[in-house]
């Protein structure tokens, strides 16, 4: 698989690699600093096959509108621009285009989302517990709280019926550590997915890339999970 990195910077590098030593080829990188003007990366993207993007939420919608007009698929790892995400697919969807988008693409963190809606089930239903989340990433993550956080927050409103409060940390190294309680007076159950590295979600945005070649449609990183879970 031949693969256009939109963003190069610590994930940008670290997908890179691990493509690399997954066999695949990494044909273009393209960053804020060097982004050819739009004709000529439409030509550069030519010898790709798919584009994963880890760049910044401000420039997702001109990354998707050119890989479009390429008409080369798109695997989105940026996070905090998912109040667009109905632009976004508007302009997959009128080019025919492919899209795989996610708060986050690590196997575990997407396994942990499933556990926590089965969770917050039982745990409304009990009727005596009340829920939270709390989040912690290094202190270069810009969006806060996390798109992984909006993610579990959404899974535990809709079983709770309620608008449940996030907590976010940023600070140092961490690669990200997500927690979900469910407290009531006699006891409380936390369910924690915690990051080793960022190898995880590297390795899962390019399964997703993998995935998305020859499709069309918008999908989200989850039903490529129903891909992976069902053999």
């Amino acid at each position: 698989m031949k693969v256009a990195l939109m963003g190069y910077g610590a994930m940008g590098k670290l997908i890179a690699a691990r493509a690399a030593a997954a066999g695949h080829e990494v044909t273009l990188t393209v960053t804020v600093d060097d982004r050819p003007a739009k004709a000529e990366l439409i030509n550069k993207l030519a010898a790709a096959d798919v584009v994963i993007d880890f760049s910044s939420a401000e420039a997702v919608l001109d990354n998707i509108g050119v890989c479009m007009a390429a008409r080369k698929p798109i695997v989105i790892g940026t996070t905090g621009w998912s109040m667009r995400l109905d632009e976004a697919k508007s302009i997959v969807q009128k080019a025919g285009g492919g899209m795989v988008f996610g708060a986050n693409f690590s196997v575990g963190v997407n396994i942990f989302y499933r556990l926590t809606k089965l969770a917050a089930e039982m745990f409304a239903a009990a009727g005596t517990y009340e829920s939270f989340i709390e989040e912690q990433h290094h202190s270069r993550k810009k969006d806060a709280p996390s798109g992984t956080a909006l993610k579990l927050k959404q899974i535990v409103d809709a079983a709770a019926k309620a608008d449940v409060s996030v907590a976010s940390t940023r600070a140092g190294h961490i690669p990200g550590t997500h927690r979900v309680g469910f407290d009531s007076t006699v006891d409380q159950v936390l369910l924690t997915h915690t990051a080793r590295s960022r190898e995880g979600f590297a390795d899962g945005a390019i399964v997703a890339a993998q995935w998305i070649v020859g499709k069309s449609g918008v999908y989200e990183f989850d039903q490529v999970m129903d891909g992976i879970l069902n053999g």
